[in-house]
């Protein structure tokens, strides 16, 4: 069994950047897939970066460009590079991790994931 615990989150101003934490602990022998998601109050889950098992990425449009997902493996860790913060990147992040293979139309979608950590917060002012 996998554990996640995400760490990182902080409340910054506009134009700031933050890195994310996801560290794995337990049976972590398996190749993962991983992704970042985040939740709003009484928004949906939205993925906004996912990495396979051999690393290629995939992001959202609301992220391409401004956040770098990346993962060591030696220290079974899951990072997210966040740069150019607003106020729309206000939410929950969340730290999720599969050990099936998830078809490209699902790395950025809930149901391709079954593993997730607590979540860290993180909050943008203007």
């Amino acid at each position: 069994q996998v554990q996640l615990v995400e760490s990182g989150g902080a409340s910054v101003q506009a134009g700031q950047s933050l890195r994310l934490s996801c560290a794995a602990s337990g049976d972590t022998r398996s190749n993962f897939f991983m992704a970042w998601f985040r939740q709003a109050p009484g928004k949906d889950r939205e993925g906004v970066a996912a990495i396979d098992d051999i690393g290629l990425t995939t992001y959202s449009d609301s992220v391409q460009g401004r956040f770098t997902i990346s993962k060591d493996n030696a220290k079974s860790t899951l990072y997210l590079q966040m740069n150019s913060l607003n106020p729309e990147d206000t939410a929950m992040y969340l730290c999720a991790a599969t050990t099936s293979p998830v078809w490209a139309g699902l790395r950025l979608h809930h149901l391709g994931y079954n593993i997730w950590g607590q979540g860290t917060q993180v909050t943008v002012s203007s």
